[in-house]
């Protein structure tokens, strides 16, 4: 390899404190989640608002497999 794949993606790298163990995760711009190195617990990193954050019909337009890989099954929990 000749030189950093992700530099042509136009990556950022960035580093989340798992929530669970404080363990430093490094976490690049186009990824939304990974396991804990240390405590093998999913991660996610943060991300700005969006639409299926408050709209209601988030479920039904990303469907379940997807709603549930955002973590978004997650925050309905949360809400209640």
């Amino acid at each position: 390899m000749d030189k950093c794949p992700g530099r042509e993606k136009n990556l950022r790298a960035k580093i989340v404190k798992c929530p669970y163990c404080k363990y430093a995760i490094e976490f690049f711009s186009d990824e939304l989640k990974r396991n804990c190195p240390k405590c093998k617990k999913e991660v996610f990193q943060e991300k700005l608002p969006a639409c299926i954050d408050w709209c209601k019909y988030a479920k039904e337009c990303l469907g379940d497999r997807l709603y549930k890989e955002l973590g978004m099954d997650v925050c309905d929990k949360k809400k209640k």
